[in-house]
Parts: C-alpha cells; sequence; structure tokens
C-alpha cells in the first residue's frame, strides 16, 4: 500500500514514503486524505489536511488517545523520508553509509554531505540535531508537523551555509540501531486426549479464542506494536556520542577545510563537550566556533577540564530558552560558554529563531580567527627576522 501523500514547498509532488507496518499507513490515510489517495498540500511549508486545507489535528479521535499517538507517528516516518527526499533533491546532499565498512549483514547508519564537504579549503559546517525520534536534517518534528519545515528542518542553514561558502555535513546522532523482530515463541502441539476434553473446557476455550479476535480488533482500533522487537546497535554509531567521535574521526578530521563550525542543539551540545573530552587538541585545532542552543551539555558531570572550559569560553554561544529578546545575556549556569537569549521559551525553536545571530556568530569568529592568524604570522616573520639579525651580528 502507498499514498502520494506530500506536495513540497514549490509545489511538485515527493517520492512514495512507506511506513514500517501496514497499522500505521492505514492511519496515516485516515489522517492525511480522508479515506482516499489524493495528495497532500505542504503549501508554503506547512502540513494542511488535503480535503479540508485544516493544520494537523492531533485529537481526530477524543476517545482513542492511542491510536491518535500512533497516527502521528505513522505520520513522523512519512515526514522523516520526505526531508531526507528534500536533502537529496533540493540541497543536493550525498547519502554517506556509515560504518565506512560495512558488510552486507550488519545494521547501518548514514550521514549527509555536501559535493564539497571534503574538498572545501575554508570552511565547514556541521550540524547536530538533539536526540530522539529526530532523524537527518530535522531539529524537531513537531515543528514540521504543527508549525512550519523552516523551522523544523535544518534545511534553512544548509542552503545558507551553502551560499556563504560553506561545505557541509548533516549528522544522525539518532539512527543508532536496527529494530528487528523477536521470532515467534512456538505454539505448543495439542495433546492427543485434547478431542476428549470436557463440553465445558472447550467452551472456556471457544471463549478465549474469542477474546483474542476481539483482542485483535482492539489493535486495529487502537494501534499499537504487534511483536515484540530487539535493537541491534550499529557497530561504532550506537549512541549519539559515539556517532560523532565516529563521523569526526572519519570525516570531519579528514576534510580539507581550515575552519569548521559546528551547530549542536539540545543533546547534540552534550555529544559535542565528550568529543572534546575526547579529542580535545584536535577539536581546538580545527573548529573555529560552535553555536550551541538549548545545550543540554554539562561540564562537571562530564569531567570536561579547566582547558576545554576556558576554550568553550571563548569559542562557543548557547543560545538558550528565555523570555528575554533574542541575544540578551543570560545568567551563566556553569562556568563554560556564554549564554544569550534564543527570543523564545520553547526548548525546540531555539535553532530557528538564533538562526540569522548564529551566522553572524560565526562570520564575526571566521574573522577574528583571520585576524589572529595574520598577526601570528607577522610576530613569527619578525622574531624570524630578528633572530636571523643577531645571529649575522653575533657572526
Amino acid at each position: 500500500m502507498a499514498a502520494k501523500l506530500f506536495n513540497c514547498m514549490k509545489g511538485e509532488r515527493c517520492r512514495k514514503a512507506r511506513p514500517p507496518s501496514e497499522l500505521k499507513v492505514k492511519a496515516s490515510l485516515l489522517l492525511l486524505t480522508g479515506g482516499t489517495t489524493s495528495a497532500c498540500p505542504y503549501g508554503e511549508g506547512q502540513l494542511r489536511h488535503t480535503t479540508t486545507g485544516e493544520a494537523f489535528v492531533f485529537n481526530a479521535r477524543e476517545d482513542l488517545h492511542r491510536w491518535n499517538q500512533k497516527r502521528y507517528e505513522a505520520l513522523g516516518e512519512i515526514v522523516t523520508q520526505y526531508v531526507y527526499e528534500l536533502l537529496e533533491k533540493k540541497c543536493n546532499m550525498t547519502k554517506v553509509i556509515l560504518p565506512v565498512d560495512v558488510t552486507e549483514e550488519e545494521p547501518r547508519s548514514f550521514i549527509y554531505l555536501s559535493a564539497d564537504a571534503m574538498s572545501n579549503p575554508a570552511k565547514l559546517l556541521v550540524l547536530i540535531q538533539g536526540d530522539g525520534v529526530v532523524r537527518a536534517g530535522q531539529w524537531a518534528r513537531r515543528l514540521i508537523i504543527n508549525q512550519d519545515l523552516d523551522s523544523g528542518t535544518q534545511i534553512p542553514f544548509i542552503t545558507r551555509a551553502k551560499e556563504e561558502g560553506y561545505g557541509v555535513m548533516v549528522l544522525n546522532p539518532n539512527e543508532n540501531h536496527l529494530e528487528v523482530e523477536r521470532p515467534a515463541k512456538p505454539t505448543p502441539l495439542l495433546s492427543p486426549e485434547a478431542s476428549d476434553e470436557p463440553a465445558e473446557k472447550r467452551e472456556r476455550k471457544d471463549d478465549r479464542e474469542s477474546k483474542k479476535k476481539r483482542d485483535f480488533y482492539e489493535k486495529y482500533r487502537n494501534p499499537q506494536k504487534e511483536s515484540e522487537t530487539e535493537q541491534i546497535p550499529i557497530r561504532e554509531n550506537g549512541s549519539p556520542e559515539e556517532h560523532l567521535l565516529y563521523v569526526w574521526d572519519h570525516f570531519v578530521s579528514n576534510a580539507a577545510a581550515r575552519n569548521v563550525f559546528i551547530v549542536a542543539h539540545s543533546y547534540g551540545g552534550l555529544s559535542l563537550v565528550e568529543l572534546m573530552c575526547q579529542r580535545e587538541a584536535q577539536v581546538k585545532d580545527r573548529v573555529c566556533a560552535v553555536a550551541m542552543t538549548d545545550s543540554v551539555h554539562n561540564i562537571w558531570h562530564q569531567d570536561a577540564s579547566k582547558s576545554i572550559q576556558e576554550w568553550l569560553q571563548q569559542h562557543c554561544r548557547n543560545w538558550v530558552s528565555s523570555p528575554e529578546p533574542l541575544d540578551t545575556p543570560v545568567e551563566p549556569m556553569l562556568p563554560d560558554c556564554p549564554r544569550l537569549s534564543a527570543g523564545t521559551e520553547r526548548h525546540e525553536l531555539t535553532s530557528w529563531r538564533s538562526f540569522n545571530s548564529i551566522f553572524q556568530f560565526f562570520s564575526k569568529a571566521l574573522q577574528t580567527g583571520d585576524e589572529y592568524e595574520e598577526s601570528s604570522n607577522t610576530v613569527t616573520t619578525r622574531s624570524s627576522h630578528r633572530t636571523k639579525h643577531e645571529h649575522n651580528h653575533d657572526d
């Protein structure tokens, strides 16, 4: 079963998407098409009902909360595939499979790279989202569904970065395992005496069978997991922290860019501090500036050294949820990076609201770094000249 579900901002039709189960597909179709298979518009980057043009409503069925939740999750799966398609078609990003030496039999993840991500000699932007259900290219699924694509996806960051001459890497820290069904428990064989059971016992058994059928019907009305599953971790990418470390070692550290810039939302900030604890010298050598948005890192709990704290003070800013106007300094909780208001009290909106401020911060950091480098080169040249002159004088 498949349905044409989305039109993107320019109105083109998107590839058919298949959520992970038939029940989820049916739930999605009830939401998106009212039982038909006509396309659902994403006009002006906003999700709208096909028939009514209304925005998404979570409580489509007042009496079935779990059904509403599963329907929402089904839509989320379609949104994820849709964002992947936008990354590839609209942003011209290339999917790269992880681990780089993955075998046919093992689970895999992936990231997205711009064409010049590894070769751009000047600037590289690395985007890291928070934890949860969001996948590559997303800041917040809730915003994509309830607000618009710009606020909920990383596409505006990618577009502007490319316009300003950055190579871009889009990480996928929450794709850490493959979920598979556990083998069904074998059904016990009936004993030879089963046919000789008393009528009363057979009736009780028939009642149980009827209850199973009713339960199955209830599952359809109120969808939930139909089978037990287990998670197989993806090698060297089994957690957000592992994923960032792997991408750093295999991609960022091998990229040509002299200056690396990082945007890290929520748990992404924690992963970044963890990376610094393990690759401190490399990060300091390559990273020009870090923009965090409502980061949940904790330098004390993560045992960040004093030198890391000092580096964060100089090279990092954290735009946090706050009622204060955008860029207003906010009282620091810990002695690490300065905190600024993102101009919103909504955690999931902090990346979008601080969008312009982040790129201004990066431009200023790059300019300051270039001036420092020129100054260092001048001092080195003068020092070398003075040493050479003194050496000649001694002769």
